[in-house]
C-alpha cells in the first residue's frame, strides 16, 4: 500500500455538512478497497486566482491516505463525475507530515522574514517629507511667461 496526500476543491455553494459527505463519500470508496484514511482536514472556504467553472470560491479538504493505486483511480474517477468536485490533485508521499498542515498553521505576518533578506525590523516611518521639489529647469505652472507667437 503506498501513500498518498490528496487535496480537492468542492463548489463554494456547497454547504460544510456537504462537503463532510463528499469527505464521507471518498472515504468509503478508498476503505471499500481495502486502504485507510488517515487525517482529514477542511482548509474552508477560499478564493480562487483564477475562474474554474464560473466559481471564484471554493471548498479546500485534504485526505491523508494509504491504499493501492486502483482504489486512488477509482476515487479519481468518481470525482470526475461529481459536479461538485471543481478539481482535485492527488500526490504520492514517502510519509505523511505529522501535525497540522501548512494550511492549518497560523502564522503571523510580522514573524516571516523578509523577502530581501533585511531583518532590521519593521520598516521605518519618513513622516512629513515637505513639498515636493519641481524637477527640470522649468518653472512651475503659474510662473510661466505667456507664449507671445500664438494667434
Amino acid at each position: 500500500m503506498a501513500l498518498y496526500e490528496h487535496v480537492f476543491l468542492a463548489r463554494q455553494d456547497v454547504s460544510a455538512q456537504q462537503l463532510d459527505a463528499l469527505v464521507e463519500q471518498y472515504k468509503g470508496v478508498i476503505e471499500a478497497h481495502g486502504g485507510t484514511v488517515g487525517r482529514v482536514e477542511n482548509w474552508g472556504l477560499k478564493s480562487l486566482t483564477y475562474r474554474i467553472k464560473k466559481n471564484r470560491k471554493a471548498h479546500y479538504a485534504l485526505m491523508d491516505i494509504e491504499a493501492s493505486g486502483a482504489a486512488i483511480h477509482e476515487m479519481e474517477r468518481q470525482m470526475r463525475i461529481n459536479e461538485d468536485i471543481l478539481r482535485y490533485m492527488t500526490v504520492a508521499v514517502e510519509a505523511h507530515e505529522e501535525g497540522p498542515s501548512a494550511m492549518m498553521q497560523k502564522r503571523d505576518r510580522d514573524d516571516r522574514p523578509r523577502r530581501d533578506g533585511d531583518d532590521r525590523g519593521p520598516r521605518r516611518d519618513f513622516g512629513d517629507r515637505g513639498p515636493r521639489r519641481d524637477f527640470g529647469d522649468r518653472p512651475p505652472r503659474g510662473d510661466r511667461p505667456a507664449r507671445e507667437d500664438r494667434a
